[in-house]
């Protein structure tokens, strides 16, 4: 470090002594004109900024106007000068150094700078300003006397590309923005970027692999290096090692781990190769119970090739067993030889060999235990139709009076008339114990379905006849009841628009003196709700249509003349409804799946998988936590919610032809299935309170009676309200009656 000032002091003192030669009044400092040069084109900068208009800066202030051009006057004409002056300044400063190093010898222990950019001077001495600041000037930057410097005007694009084409150096060539310069890249440096690029050193006379020297003395060292293994005092116990070790210890004193012994070599055993290996000790590791393979009998006299005479057969006894069966016949017949050359090959000797190799291979010779179970015993227990009884079992009235297929029956509240609707355009009510007709409307279009108002209170009866709905009125029952009645049906419709108006419209019908609900397209299906006043209609439009607007289900509220939809996406044609028994939810079936809606809240509960190919209908247990699925391929499926199962409890396929309706009685554990090929399945489903007991479902009866018009059978049937009884509606237009 003192070298170093000495030789810096050495250097201001004979720079001094050159100036005082030359005679310069005062000395000019890089950074001064740096500062001055920025300062002067900042405040230009802000007064052209404060200015309002192009030329207003020039106006106010035109002594800013004058120096400026007489300094670009005087730049242009005395820049080069300048700028060799100074070169030579420097040069005769450096020539003035080394004189005064060689002739007081302090530089001799200053170190050489190796970077490239002292080995020229940079032109421009702004420093780290950034070029983007002189992009719009004239000149570049500052050099050593403060003087600007200009740039260097640009060649044309086409001269600068014929010039390029022109010279074979171009492509060496490329432009300094700091110095406004065009620098050309030499030879040498070419090769330096070469082995750059290679991962070699810059430098070609540096040599990697250059012989090592050692910088450790070892004449003489007090403390020499040795390769001597570090002492055990030094080893530090790991805490984590200890406690394994504890625990290995710890486990093999227990008996958790036991050391293995070293294999002992074992002496060949001799044993006899013909012996009997039924007792042996070995054992196959593959299976728990080994069986050693049988060997065959070992020869005997019979097989020798010189027998005694009492074993040699006669002729007889050689014809006799030719008439013997193949099985029963000796495998072997011995023969007498004089000599072991006479004896000829044995014919079955390979058939025999490879018969054994079978044996051997495919005999599973692994002991298996049979248990005897009496195929009886795995049926299960069904309780006697004795003790399920009373249900339908025979045919006690026939209801006659329709002159084409009866398509639905429906049964009044209190079990005394039921009525029917047929393809004939007629609507019936029928006495159920005389069978009479007490009640008919011509309708004059094909009866779909027929649904009584289960509410005692009300005596009102919904048809379904194509895209309409007749709320009637029947007229039975007391004065209170009629009165009731009337006032439901001629209660007026709010007058405020309802956004359902383009799907379903309520007009009041004179001739059938009741209520008539037109809907967009074919009525399907009718369902009331257990409190009489609500009641929904299944409308199965085209699929597109269905999947757009999800207006298929449409819910009725009779006593206010109101229609709501529902805003759901089925997934599929809707098939049926069906109102929860119990809650106020509503179930809906498309052809594959059934969901569960919560009315209240407008969302979905469940969904349930059927797995049939198409669901024709569907019935709800009085509890609500079962529901009966019926099908078109004859299939019949029982689902238990209690189970929070998605798939069927129970499948069976109890017909042949497809299930048209299912029934479930409201007081008895009976349901019903009826079917176009003219039978009707009653069964017995007993649901049990405890949820660890699954239900009971036995099949009783089969009731057949019902003739086939059309390739349809029964096409509808329902349970009496308070009895076992059982209505059936055939496409043969009769009503028939089941009773036990």
């Amino acid at each position: 470090m003192k070298v170093k000032k000495e030789s810096s002091v050495a250097a201001d003192s004979v720079k001094e002594q050159q100036k005082q030669e030359k005679q310069q009044p005062e000395e000019v400092d890089s950074g001064s004109v740096y500062d001055s040069g920025v300062e002067d084109e900042r405040s230009l900068s802000n007064h052209e900024d404060m200015s309002g208009g192009e030329g207003s800066d020039l106006e106010d202030y035109p002594s800013i106007r004058d120096t400026d051009s007489e300094d670009e006057e005087s730049g242009s004409s005395e820049n080069e000068g300048e700028l060799n002056t100074s070169r030579n300044d420097g040069l005769a400063i450096d020539h003035g150094n080394e004189e005064e190093s060689d002739s007081s010898g302090l530089h001799e222990a200053v170190e050489e700078s190796d970077s490239s950019e002292d080995e020229v001077a940079p032109r421009n001495t702004i420093g780290a300003v950034p070029l983007e600041w002189y992009r719009d000037e004239k000149h570049i930057g500052y050099d050593l006397t403060g003087k600007k410097i200009k740039k260097k005007e640009r060649e044309d694009k086409l001269q600068s590309f014929l010039a390029s084409a022109d010279d074979s150096k171009n492509w060496r060539k490329f432009l300094d923005e700091y110095n406004d310069e065009e620098v050309e890249v030499t030879k040498e440096d070419m090769k330096t970027i070469n082995r750059l690029l290679e991962g070699k050193a810059p430098h070609g006379d540096f040599d990697p692999y250059a012989p090592y020297v050692d910088w450790f003395k070892w004449d003489d060292s007090k403390h020499p290096l040795s390769n001597a293994p570090e002492p055990k005092r030094r080893f530090i116990p790991s805490k984590s090692e200890s406690k394994l070790v504890k625990r290995l210890v710890l486990a093999i004193r227990k008996g958790l781990i036991k050391p293995t012994k070293d294999e002992e070599e074992e002496e060949e055993s001799v044993y006899p190769l013909w012996g009997d290996d039924s007792n042996s000790t070995e054992k196959d590791g593959s299976h728990l119970s080994y069986i050693p393979a049988p060997k065959p009998k070992l020869p005997g006299y019979e097989e020798s090739f010189n027998p005694p005479p009492e074993f040699i057969p006669t002729q007889e006894e050689i014809d006799a067993y030719q008439l013997m069966y193949e099985e029963d016949r000796p495998k072997f017949i011995p023969k007498r030889f004089t000599s072991m050359r006479s004896i000829p090959a044995y014919e079955n000797a390979i058939k025999e060999c490879f018969e054994r190799c079978l044996d051997l291979y495919l005999c599973p010779r692994v002991r298996k235990k049979r248990i005897n179970i009496d195929p009886e015993s795995l049926k299960p227990k069904l309780p006697s139709r004795k003790d399920l009884k009373p249900y339908p079992v025979k045919c006690y009235l026939e209801y006659r009076g329709h002159k084409d297929t009866v398509t639905s029956v429906s049964t009044e509240a209190s079990g005394q008339w039921i009525a029917s609707g047929s393809s004939d355009g007629t609507v019936r009510i029928w006495e159920v114990e005389t069978g009479r007709c007490l009640k008919l409307w011509e309708i004059g279009e094909a009866v779909t379905y027929v649904a009584w108002n289960p509410n005692p209170e009300y005596s009102v009866l919904a048809v379904s006849v194509g895209q309409d709905v007749l709320i009637l009125n029947t007229g039975f029952g007391n004065e209170e009841v009629q009165k009731k009645t009337k006032e439901l049906l001629s209660a007026e419709r709010p007058t405020t628009p309802d956004d359902t108006a383009t799907f379903v419209s309520w007009i009041q019908d004179e001739t059938h003196e009741g209520t008539r609900l037109r809907h967009f397209k074919t009525v399907s299906s009718v369902e009331w709700h257990r409190r009489g006043d609500y009641f929904s209609t299944v409308v199965p439009a085209d699929i597109l249509f269905t999947l757009r607007q999800s207006k298929s289900i449409f819910m009725h509220r009779l006593s206010q003349k109101s229609t709501q939809t529902f805003s759901i996406k089925l997934g599929g044609l809707a098939v049926t409804s069906v109102f929860h028994p119990v809650r106020s939810h509503i179930f809906i079936s498309t052809k594959k799946t059934i969901r569960q809606y919560d009315l209240v809240k407008g969302k979905q509960i469940r969904k349930l998988d059927t797995g049939l190919k198409e669901i024709s209908s569907i019935a709800v247990h009085p509890s609500g936590d079962h529901v009966i699925v019926g099908s078109r391929e004859g299939k019949f499926c029982w689902f238990d919610m209690d189970l929070s199962t998605k798939k069927p409890y129970l499948i069976r396929q109890w017909h042949k032809k497809d299930i048209n309706n299912v029934s479930i009685h409201r007081l008895y554990p009976l349901f019903a299935t009826c079917s176009d090929d003219c039978t009707v399945q009653v069964s017995h489903g007993m649901v049990y309170s405890d949820l660890n007991q699954n239900p009971l479902i036995v099949p009783l009866e089969i009731l057949r009676g019902h003739a086939s018009s059309d390739g349809r059978g029964v096409m509808d049937c329902k349970f009496h309200p308070r009895q076992p009884w059982l209505f059936t509606a055939g496409a043969d237009s009769v009503i028939r009656l089941y009773c036990d």
